[in-house]
């Protein structure tokens, strides 16, 4: 029978650090947009989609970028699901991922498993990691959860056996979901049902792409002749499938440059994907009919592409591509999930043995057939027929806690969500201050002059924002709301008044100076930064000066102040505010990097260039970034390091 146990996964990992306080009024670089150009080609339903509600700002998510690349061996809590022919090791603190997915019977791993866990900035508010297979549920990217505990515990499953029921509430759209996994005895194949509930009386825009890593030296296989292809230089384009330009893309390795092939599915055919190895055996992964999105992600052979493999885990570890399922086309779009409402589907993950070679519609058949066999289409509709009535039914056992924002609004809408329970004792500190404000009506002031936590913005939560006493913080947290609700101007009247009274006049200073920036007033932003900073360093000086809160924020004013700085022309102003930093903050590569510009933007161009010689690592660097490239190009006509080489498209710098 199906077993459900804990244990503990050794390898070495990377601490994820504090978050970084500052509330994310833009959103990072995101790479998930199309060229203007592209539109006009797009079927109505894709065009309609890649326009509904695009992701404008990460609130109330915090950006995660207090990880380093110093790993050490660490132990972290799984939860193991095992019956006679699989075994599916799952991380509840990091997303819910599934590490490993191994078949007993041939004594194969599945899936590419990551021998380290090093963070990266890949997801929409920073840390991920690469590996297993992730539940991508938000906007656009990687979900916000990459690196955040989940709530599981054991559920009674159709079979009588038991299942590991996932949940949390997705804050970027304020949506709970649940992942249900379980292994019918016998089974080769892992079910998960999923399910997104929108209990809101509005309709809200919601994502969802199913992630799996596998490795690279596959043939990738889906039921489509044509995909859409979307590279780094952004651009949408239609292409044939498997030949495209001259090459068979389905094979990874023969793709230079980093890229996504949407498969373009006909809707009469049954939905699945499969990477088979040289010798026919591999992974496929199937689904019903709703989730109706098939893709492959390729990193490429080219110096960028091997690059970021190389970050990802180390070096001679074998690299790995990424097959994935999701609700529409693409990742381009998001669906409208109508008010109080749902939508649910059932995926199944396990091994397939077929010939990848020979023709493309030969090759396709016989996979069908193969799959045909193994598990046929009829027996996932119906086990997702006999998952939904157990989709309800409340969780027994806990077996892991993740946060407490579900049981925050839970309290404050009162909604009943049967079989994701939001239990009041999952309630911490962050959610400690919104708690009062929704049972007193006033946010406490911080003690010591902390820095302000995190904000919450959606509409109600602004409302009583508006009707509390007007303090510095209210001012300052209800300015975060009304510019997460595009109401800039109104935000910028919060933060002014705020600042007329406020003790602490950084956090108000600093959000004044993004809204320049937003506004093109570059000098006055560069001064609200500085004078910002300024503030910082005296309040810090009164506080408790080397705890890792004031440090975290230290830095992350620190870095845009600079930027702010250099970007009109104050080099002496922006080398002031690097010097104030403490000495760990500076021998981070994200602000070695900041001394070569200093020391470019002197014109002290050989001190610059030999910071590239003391080999720094800019651990939170950006997917796409080309920041190091374009000071190298500054700085020496010799081409760019291997080390520092991660650009992932032609001339990219």
């Amino acid at each position: 029978m199906t077993t459900i146990r804990r244990e503990v996964l050794t390898l070495p990992a990377a601490p994820l650090g504090p978050d970084n306080p500052l509330p994310p009024l833009r959103p990072l670089d995101e790479a998930h947009r199309i060229d203007d150009r592209d539109r006009a080609d797009l079927p109505r339903d894709m065009a309609r989609q890649v326009d509904y509600a695009p992701l404008r700002s990460l609130l109330p998510a915090q950006v995660r970028d207090g990880y380093d690349r110093k790993r050490a061996p660490s132990g972290l809590d799984a939860l193991v699901l095992e019956n006679d022919r699989l075994r599916a090791t799952v991380l509840p603190a990091l997303g819910g991922r599934i590490a490993s997915l191994h078949h007993k019977p041939t004594d194969r791993e599945l899936l590419y498993v990551n021998p380290v866990l090093q963070p990266a900035n890949f997801a929409l508010n920073g840390a991920w990691f690469s590996g297993g297979i992730e539940w991508n549920i938000g906007a656009t990217g990687h979900t916000t959860l990459s690196c955040s505990p989940v709530h599981a515990a054991r559920v009674p499953a159709p079979d009588g056996g038991q299942m590991l029921r996932l949940w949390e509430w997705e804050r970027l759209r304020d949506l709970p979901f649940q992942v249900d996994l379980w292994l019918p005895d016998g089974s080769d194949f892992l079910y998960v049902g999923a399910r997104i509930r929108n209990p809101h009386e509005r309709p809200v825009p919601t994502y969802w792409w199913s992630n799996i890593a596998v490795p690279e030296d596959r043939r990738v296989l889906a039921p489509a002749d044509e995909a859409w292809h979307f590279g780094y230089e952004r651009r949408l384009r239609r292409v044939p499938v498997p030949e495209y330009d001259g090459v068979d893309r389905t094979y990874p390795l023969n793709s230079t440059y980093a890229a996504d092939y949407f498969y373009e599915v006909p809707d009469d055919r049954r939905r699945w994907i499969a990477a088979l190895d040289a010798d026919g055996h591999g992974l496929v992964q199937t689904s019903t009919d709703l989730l109706r999105g098939r893709k492959l992600f390729v990193w490429g052979t080219g110096p960028g592409g091997r690059r970021w493999q190389e970050w990802l885990t180390e070096p001679g570890t074998g690299g790995y591509c990424e097959i994935q399922a999701g609700l529409v086309r693409t990742q381009l779009e998001h669906v409208k999930l109508e008010a109080e409402s749902e939508v649910s589907w059932l995926e199944a993950y396990g091994p397939l043995d077929a010939s990848p070679d020979g023709d493309w519609p030969t090759v396709l058949r016989r996979a069908e057939d193969r799959l045909a066999a193994a598990l046929p289409r009829a027996d996932v509709d119906a086990a997702y027929d006999s998952w939904r009535p157990y989709a309800d039914t409340e969780p027994g056992e806990r077996l892991a806690t993740g946060s407490g924002w579900g049981a925050l609004e839970v309290l404050r809408a009162g909604w009943k969500l049967p079989g994701t329970p939001f239990d009041e004792d999952t309630l911490g500190a962050p959610q400690r201050p919104w708690l009062h404000l929704l049972r007193a009506g006033s946010l406490p002031e911080p003690e010591h002059h902390e820095p302000p936590g995190g904000t919450l913005v959606a509409r109600p939560w602004r409302d009583m924002l508006e009707t509390t006493a007007a303090t510095p913080l209210a001012e300052y947290h209800l300015g975060v709301a009304q510019w997460h609700g595009d109401d800039r101007a109104q935000a910028v009247r919060s933060w002014e008044r705020g600042l007329k009274s406020a003790v602490d006049r950084w956090p108000l200073l600093r959000c004044l100076a993004v809204a320049d920036q937003e506004d093109g007033h570059r000098e006055r932003a560069a001064d609200r930064y500085a004078e910002a900073f300024d503030d910082l360093c005296a309040r810090r000086t009164g506080a408790a000066e080397g705890g890792e809160g004031w440090a975290a924020v230290a830095a992350a004013l620190g870095r845009e102040a600079i930027g702010a700085l250099l970007a009109v022309g104050r080099t002496a102003d922006a080398r002031t505010v690097w010097e104030r930093l403490d000495a760990a903050t500076r021998a981070r590569g994200r602000f070695r990097l900041a001394e070569g510009e200093l020391l470019a933007a002197d014109g002290r161009h050989e001190e610059a260039r030999a910071v590239f010689d003391e080999n720094f690592e800019v651990a939170d660097l950006r997917e796409g970034a080309d920041s190091i490239g374009l000071l190298w190009a500054r700085l020496d006509d010799a081409p760019l390091p291997a080390r520092y080489d991660f650009r992932m498209w032609p001339g990219g710098e």
